[in-house]
């Protein structure tokens, strides 16, 4: 089956190892001050939580700023928001066994073409990968 660890613990099991925000991705043209407040002072310790069950994924990502989370079914758009809040269309496929890829569309308004990918790799650890337009960010989680 394909996946990405499967259930997580209840309580949020993920640390941030690596990977300060990119300043090429926070001075970004469409990357908002707020965005910029946010990912300073998120980029410290979030904590991430995602549960599985088949193709159905709940991921909680918690900072000291915010917390925010998202539903889907792998191959099915859903509404969510990119990380500086604006509304938007996501599809969510597999790359591979354990690398999920996201396009986001914004619904209203313009801005950088934005999307993630979350893979699991055979250490344990969780890459997320963050894009908009040609910036891109990268994040290494690990268990505590």
């Amino acid at each position: 089956m394909r996946g990405i660890g499967g259930s997580c613990p209840q309580e949020p099991s993920e640390e941030l190892r690596l990977g300060d925000p990119d300043p090429g991705l926070l001075t970004h043209p469409g990357v908002n001050v707020m965005l910029r407040k946010i990912a300073v002072a998120a980029a410290s310790k979030p904590a991430v939580e995602i549960k599985q069950e088949g193709d159905t994924f709940y991921i909680k990502t918690s900072t000291t700023v915010r917390t925010t989370e998202i539903n889907f079914n792998i191959g099915e758009e859903f509404e969510e928001q990119t990380v500086d809040g604006r509304p938007c269309k996501s599809l969510v496929k597999w790359e591979s066994e354990n690398k999920m890829v996201c396009e986001q569309r914004l619904l209203k308004g313009e801005g950088p073409k934005t999307s993630w990918t979350r893979e699991l790799t055979n250490d344990g650890e969780l890459i997320l990968t963050m894009t908009a337009d040609d910036i891109v960010c990268t994040r290494v989680y690990v268990r505590e």
